[in-house]
């Protein structure tokens, strides 16, 4: 991952209803929320919404499908573990394994 990817990434989450949409997509899985769900459960009006959702698309870090008339907003879990990795690619001077740092020490 690119640097510029990653701060886009890290740009979408840094506002506040952004980064909750997006932890209610996560704890949602992989099969998604219809955007009218979203709508209701954070009480925005569709147009707020719709910007909010189109900046995190545009970043990679969510995805859409059509069933029918309705949207689905799901997370984009490669994308975020892209990021993730990309955080961490130099923990341990770059001998990382998930788990193995504890408190900015390497096991």
């Amino acid at each position: 991952m690119e640097i510029y990817e990653a701060s886009d990434a890290l740009a979408a989450l840094a506002h506040e209803t952004r980064l909750e949409i997006f932890r209610h997509l996560v704890r949602q899985g992989p099969q998604g929320v219809a955007v009218g769900s979203l709508a209701e459960r954070f009480e925005l009006p569709n147009a707020t919404l719709s910007f909010h959702l189109k900046n995190l698309k545009q970043a990679g870090l969510i995805l859409v499908r059509r069933d029918g008339r309705s949207l689905f907003y799901s997370p984009n879990f490669e994308k975020i573990n892209a990021v993730l990795s990309f955080l961490v690619e130099d923990c341990c001077q770059g001998d990382f394994e998930p788990g193995s740092c504890q408190q900015g020490e390497c096991q």
